[in-house]
């Protein structure tokens, strides 16, 4: 197992976000939290990633225990986090941007990330590598965000709602990219709104409400399981 989380309880100050989730991703699989806006997903990543705290519970990421350890510390172990926020270095330029990214990571079986790989998949980011990044239009923000975090070259890559706000042709991209990613055999958990889109990448589901997992299973039971997105994700 790559990461097993069990029976975290997070708190943004006095207030109890997380209510004992329990979550496992399995070497090179894609795996999406689905929920209502405001449920907590983004606070499971932000625990996993040790920028929330964690109260009590158990994160194990390739059989080392991250609780209590600081964000740098759980990045270099091999973990990749893309914020909603994007949050890149607006006076850098993109190709700077990317070059925060890199880490070294001298164990791993997989091709490397490299700069010159994620231009080849995205030319027209090459074309603008000496601009600004917050010269950047907020789709390309996006794309930008991601491959700064493939160049730590990570095993998981949890991203945060990537298709946010973006027209449906760069949301098509984004989805391409994450297939890319797992492609190269790193493993996704991925958070996301566009429901009927993410279920197609992903081999399994968890569906968060009010800070606890209420369905945990394979896409397909998902799929079949209509009372669950009536219940839980629809408006």
């Amino acid at each position: 197992m790559l990461l097993e989380v069990k029976d975290i309880n997070s708190y943004y100050g006095t207030a109890h976000i997380l209510h004992g989730v329990s979550l496992e991703i399995r070497q090179g699989e894609i795996v999406c939290l689905f929920g209502r806006n405001g449920v907590g997903k983004s606070t499971i990543l932000k625990s996993i990633a040790g920028l929330v705290a964690v109260k009590s519970g158990s994160i194990i990421f390739k059989s080392k225990e991250l609780m209590g350890l600081p964000p740098y510390r759980i990045t270099r172990l091999g973990m990749g986090y893309v914020p909603e926020e994007r949050r890149i270095f607006p006076t850098l330029t993109v190709e700077e941007n990317l070059l925060v990214g890199v880490k070294s990571r001298l164990k791993t079986l997989r091709p490397l990330w490299t700069i010159d790989h994620f231009y080849q998949l995205f030319p027209e980011i090459k074309e603008r590598s000496h601009q600004k990044g917050g010269h950047l239009s907020g789709g390309e923000q996006q794309i930008l965000t991601i491959g700064r975090t493939l160049m730590g070259n990570p095993d998981l890559v949890m991203v945060d709602e990537p298709t946010e706000g973006l027209a449906p042709l760069l949301v098509e991209r984004i989805f391409q990219l994450l297939r890319e990613i797992n492609g190269s055999g790193v493993s996704v958990l991925l958070v996301d709104n566009l429901i009927s889109e993410a279920v197609n990448l992903a081999k399994r589901v968890y569906v968060i409400s009010k800070g606890e997992v209420v369905f945990q299973g394979s896409s397909d039971k998902f799929i079949e399981g209509g009372e669950i997105i009536s219940r839980y994700l629809e408006v």
